[in-house]
């Protein structure tokens, strides 16, 4: 007898696990490649399950993912680890329809390396940058997948050098999830990148990607780096000992948030980059940076830091930049719940820094403090031009001044 409770058709796809290991798994090896040739394997079949297993995997190139796709490691037994990097300067000029450059020494170089080549207009002006992949070397002449689309003469200093993110993609690359694994950069023999062009995790032009129980340590850079990406989220995730930015929502990067993460030792905790609203940091924890805990600026507008600590932070516990023009201000941000504790020592000592036309800010329900070292000596900070700035229910401890209003006459009484 035919069971007609089992009719309905059958739409809902499985997708494919694939493993990758050394010594073991589906795909077996230890490098880039093995890790490329199982995205590209699953991206075939419209997306699936990387499963990388334990081991240190060296990267001589990023590992580009595809849509629909889990990166899913061990843990920290599962480690991606950048290769020293080799810079050489070219030789003859190359212009942006040329898919190969001359060089000075070719020796760092191997087919399916990533590199960078970058140049300064005007031999001091803005970097030129171009990311590829090396496929073929002859002698000095390095060949690429691409033509370059840039110029890299020699009067602008051009170079090229084996730096690349460890996890990126191509531009509109969209639903990926990243979980369970250590990328490490390799700072000590790595040249600093800025964060706009790479990072331990770079993306740019991609939505919806989810970051769980990440490590991003070591990057000469940005620990995580998204520029114009929205709906990015970060759960039980490390930024930590990175050269810059720990994480840095880049500009225009809509919706971010960060849940139980923790950025340290890096030059700034999280840094709101232009145009990023709607953000959430929550339970977070962001200490020990050179430079800011948490830094919110240009039109990075309605965002909101609930329940963190922000800590032991050389400059600024949470600054909120001085904008160009009011309308640039990075207003209606709220900070509420939070410990903002022994910020500031390497500067002025503040814990909360509301520079210039920055409007509508919220500190509620805060406890600002000094441990006792005079470490942090200004629990908030109100620049005259700001408006509508609220600080209520806040609990200040061993500061030698709570609220400084700059530039706000205080009433004598009568």
């Amino acid at each position: 007898m035919i069971d007609l409770t089992k009719n309905r058709p059958m739409t809902e796809r499985q997708y494919m696990l694939l493993t990758v290991g050394q010594g073991e798994g589906d795909l077996q090896g230890d490098d880039d490649k093995i890790l490329q040739a199982g995205a590209d394997y699953l991206h075939r079949l419209g997306g699936g399950t990387l499963h990388v297993l334990p081991g240190e995997y060296t990267m001589r190139n990023a590992l580009y993912v595809h849509p629909s796709l889990v990166v899913k490691g061990s843990g920290a037994k599962t480690v991606l680890k950048k290769i020293p990097e080799f810079k050489t300067k070219l030789v003859r000029d190359s212009d942006w329809y040329e898919p190969g450059v001359e060089v000075e020494d070719a020796s760092g170089f191997k087919p399916g390396y990533g590199v960078m080549l970058r140049s300064f207009q005007g031999g001091k002006g803005r970097m030129e940058v171009v990311k590829d992949t090396v496929t073929a070397v002859e002698g000095n002449l390095v060949s690429l997948s691409k033509r370059m689309y840039k110029n890299m003469w020699l009067e602008e200093g051009a170079t090229i050098a084996t730096v690349f993110p460890l996890i990126t993609a191509e531009e509109e690359t969209h639903d990926v999830v990243i979980e369970d694994i250590v990328l490490d950069g390799n700072r000590e023999e790595n040249g600093e990148i800025n964060g706009n062009y790479s990072g331990a995790v770079f993306f740019q032009h991609c939505h919806r990607y989810a970051f769980k129980n990440v490590t991003a340590r070591n990057y000469h850079g940005d620990g995580y780096s998204f520029q114009i990406c929205d709906d990015f989220t970060f759960d039980d995730c490390v930024s930590e000992n990175n050269s810059n930015l720990g994480f840095h929502p880049g500009s225009g990067s809509q919706r971010p948030v960060f849940r139980n993460c923790r950025s340290t030792g890096n030059s700034q905790g999280i840094f709101f980059c232009w145009g990023v609203s709607d953000g959430l940091v929550e339970n977070c924890l962001c200490n020990k940076n050179v430079d800011f805990g948490i830094s919110i600026g240009h039109r990075d507008t309605d965002n909101r830091i609930v329940n963190c600590r922000i800590e032991g932070n050389h400059k600024v516990g949470v600054l909120l930049r001085e904008p160009l023009a009011e309308f640039r201000g990075a207003h209606r941000n709220v900070m509420e719940d939070s410990v903002i504790w022994d910020n500031g020592f390497a500067e002025d000592g503040i814990g909360v820094d509301v520079r210039g036309e920055t409007n509508d800010v919220v500190v509620r329900n805060c406890e600002i403090g000094d441990s006792g070292e005079g470490k942090q000596k200004i629990g908030i900070r109100i620049q005259e031009e700001a408006k509508g700035t609220v600080a209520e229910g806040n609990t200040y401890v061993g500061l030698e001044e709570d609220v400084k209003e700059e530039g706000v006459v205080p009433v004598a009484a009568d």
